[in-house]
């Protein structure tokens, strides 16, 4: 029963520090967490570990859960289309591995501006330990995509290119 009663707080702390942390950046045209991000939560922690790491953890545990329902609700419409989109391993490795290895690859800070999402694909690839070729051609194409929609994004708005893929994929379902 104590344990439960200190977990409690430190869950509305972490929950309550999210938040702040989510609505500093919701005036910034951001459709994701890069690296910088990731190593900010530090920052806003006051550097405590404990609740560092709960945040991190909370927001790996999302994607995961996010990815989950996505490929589970397009399984349901297309088996083989779901099975090739969502190929890349992200649940390799535990939680505190995965947030270990973020870690580390933030580090470097040519990588800093990488999703988090494909950051989590890239940490599991070093966890299954594929070629480093593999996964430095991964890196690169990473790398070269977020380029590319930061330079659109930049070009049209982030509004736009929104609204464009709305209008995309409510074309794809009146021609079914």
């Amino acid at each position: 029963m104590k344990e439960i009663n200190m977990r409690k707080p430190l869950l509305i702390l972490g929950i309550g520090i999210s938040l702040l942390f989510s609505f500093s950046l919701a005036h910034e045209n951001r459709l994701f967490w890069d690296g910088g991000d990731w190593q900010r939560v530090e920052k806003i922690t006051d550097f405590r570990p404990e609740i560092s790491y709960q945040i991190k953890a909370a927001y790996v545990n999302g994607v995961q859960d996010g990815r989950l329902y996505y490929y589970l609700k397009t399984w349901g419409e297309q088996a083989a289309f779901a099975d090739s989109l969502y190929a890349d391993t992200i649940d390799y490795l535990s939680t505190r591995e995965l947030v270990r290895s973020l870690d580390t690859f933030y580090e470097d800070q040519m990588n800093v501006y990488v999703p988090v999402p494909s950051a989590m694909i890239i940490a599991n690839m070093y966890g299954e330990q594929i070629s480093p070729e593999i996964i430095d051609a991964y890196v690169q194409q990473t790398k070269f995509w977020i380029n590319e929609l930061m330079l659109d994004m930049q070009r049209e708005g982030a509004g736009q290119l929104l609204d464009d893929k709305i209008l995309k994929h409510q074309n794809k379902h009146q021609i079914k």
